[in-house]
């Protein structure tokens, strides 16, 4: 065999022994991505959990604020307007009294 044809074929055999290494790296690094994608996944489901958990304790605490809130200026009104409406009953009654 001459040495020119010697070389070629020699690559060649590398090129086939190392074939099924790479096949198995390239096969490693598949299961690895995919491992990583579930992780990646896992990661953003317990970040949206937190989130939406953060975001209902806020809208809680708001609405029972605004609730108190309410509560409170309904109360006041109310007081407002009976001592208001005394008043009136009040005068009404005696100018009522002092017409007879």
């Amino acid at each position: 065999m001459r040495t020119a044809n010697l070389i070629p074929a020699a690559l060649l055999a590398a090129a086939l022994a190392f074939a099924p290494t790479l096949a198995a790296a390239s096969q490693s690094d598949a299961r690895q991505d995919m491992h990583q994608a579930g992780q990646d996944t896992q990661n953003a489901a317990k970040d949206t959990g937190h989130a939406a958990k953060k975001g209902s304790k806020k809208a809680y605490g708001a609405t029972k604020h605004g609730t108190k809130k309410a509560y409170k200026a309904t109360k006041h009104g109310t007081k407002k307007a009976a001592r208001k409406t005394k008043g009136a009953y009040e005068g009404a009654k005696d100018g009522a009294e002092n017409t007879h």
